[in-house]
């Protein structure tokens, strides 16, 4: 399935950028830390259990996100259990090999991040 070149995308079920592809993530909750709500997220829309391997970037550009100024801190991570499947914000998950990310549209600023993170 996702192996050391490959990724999971989720197809987004809402706006902003509905129907493009993203990288899975979401909002930190009060009294979460950014470690915890990324391993919810990700169990959340992909179904996927995951050990985070670093930190990519962060990235605060305030025009990335047209709702609010939101931040984002990207981890590396590797699949430790659970079943590829779409829920939540997500209508569809895919595993891809990068050689094959042209062909998919991208949300936000995700197209930098996984340059960032390759």
């Amino acid at each position: 399935m996702c192996n050391n070149d490959s990724l999971v995308l989720i197809r987004r079920k809402n706006d902003p950028f509905r129907g493009s592809w993203a990288l899975p993530g979401g909002f930190v909750e009060y009294g979460e830390t950014v470690e915890s709500a990324v391993l919810r997220e990700i169990k959340e829309e992909t179904g996927l259990e995951i050990d985070l391997k670093g930190i990519t970037g962060v990235y605060s550009n305030p025009d990335r996100d047209p709702r609010v100024h939101v931040v984002t801190i990207c981890y590396k991570a590797r699949k430790t259990g659970g079943e590829l499947k779409a829920d939540t914000d997500a209508s569809e998950v895919i595993c891809i090999r990068r050689k094959d990310l042209s062909s998919y549209q991208l949300a936000f600023d995700h197209e930098q991040i996984i340059k960032d993170a390759f």
